[in-house]
């Protein structure tokens, strides 16, 4: 057998083992509801951060990549840290009650090594989300000089949001087998109230200063 036949096996055996730790976990379900959950939030919490920028009169697209870098970086830290301690809470719960009922260890059994592979992968899925989202919707203001104007950039990332919103939607849509159409029109519409929110708390401000 050659080394690439060998390095093929291998990755059958590690990609089979990997299928048996979902099956047992039930790890792809759950993370595909951290990665929507949280890629929403991701997407929001940056419409909050440009319209709050755009309504403050920032036009400075450094200052603008810097605050929402930082934004999405605490979003990431945040949901990588809060998943890990709270699906190892429950997992580490869970296995404990399985143990008990059985009368057996089973941290080193295939059950025990699914579980803490769930808990990885779920945490990187739910730090991962929103920070990913919100680089996707920044690419325009990345791209300011060779657009050539910072309100474009602006109206770009906006616009960009409001696309991975309803990408967002559509997802969901396929994953319940509804109309996609109108799952993707759900989501689309928090994004909308986010700008029109933005906008009115922007304009308020400034009519009071």
């Amino acid at each position: 057998m050659s080394s690439l036949e060998i390095a093929r096996t291998s990755m059958t055996q590690r990609w089979n083992v990997l299928r048996e730790y979902n099956r047992i976990s039930g790890t792809a379900e759950i993370a595909r509801r951290y990665l929507v959950m949280n890629a929403f939030d991701g997407v929001l919490t940056i419409i909050g951060v440009l319209m709050g920028n755009y309504m403050a009169g920032v036009r400075d697209v450094a200052i603008v990549i810097n605050t929402g870098l930082t934004t999405s970086i605490a979003m990431g830290v945040s949901g990588l840290w809060g998943a890990y301690l709270t699906e190892s809470a429950e997992r580490e719960r869970d296995l404990a009650e399985l143990e008990k009922s059985t009368l057996t260890d089973l941290k080193n059994t295939k059950i025990g090594r699914a579980s803490r592979w769930a808990v990885i992968v779920v945490s990187l899925v739910d730090g991962l989300a929103p920070f990913v989202a919100a680089l996707l919707v920044m690419i325009p203001l990345f791209f300011s000089n060779l657009i050539g104007s910072v309100e474009v950039s602006y109206l770009l990332s906006l616009a960009l949001s409001l696309l991975t919103l309803f990408g967002l939607g559509v997802f969901l849509g396929r994953i319940s087998k509804r109309n996609i159409v109108i799952y993707g029109l759900r989501t689309l519409i928090a994004g909308v109230v986010s700008i029109a929110l933005g906008f009115l708390l922007g304009v308020k401000g400034g009519h009071g200063g």
